[in-house]
């Protein structure tokens, strides 16, 4: 296990969103420095703030594909909620004394990279005309 890094092919060339989604991959690189470490008082203020900023994520790029009339919009909010119904089950879980603290970095390196390459990358065209029509 190491660190996930960032590769130019999960740029969507919007600023703003891959600002954020290299957050997320920051949250999940101190999730596992926290596993290796075996400090799980920090697994938990880590999983904290990824759902919080997540939710925020969320929130935001929902609204710049509003915004650009993307015609997926619908879709992309119930992957985005599947997501974090998946989230709190983690948290309740972490909350109840399980050890997820491996499954949920690894759940969440492969969720973040497939969502940002196939969901996001859906909508990048449609969002990029309406920011350069701005």
């Amino acid at each position: 296990m190491s660190h996930l890094h960032w590769e130019p092919s999960l740029d969507t060339d919007i600023d703003s969103i891959d600002t954020q989604h290299r957050r997320i991959v920051a949250y999940i690189n101190q999730l596992h420095d926290a596993i290796l470490n075996e400090e799980r008082a920090a697994v938990g203020q880590i999983l904290d703030q990824l759902i919080d900023y997540t939710i925020t994520h969320f929130t935001f790029e929902e609204r710049l594909m509003e915004k650009a009339g993307y015609s997926h919009l619908a879709a992309h909010k119930t992957v985005h909620n599947s997501f974090k119904s998946g989230v709190a089950s983690y948290k309740r879980r972490f909350d109840n004394g399980e050890d997820i603290a491996k499954q949920l970095r690894s759940g969440l390196c492969v969720w973040l990279i497939d969502h940002i390459k196939r969901e996001d990358g859906a909508y990048v065209g449609v969002v990029k005309a309406h920011l350069g029509s701005e």
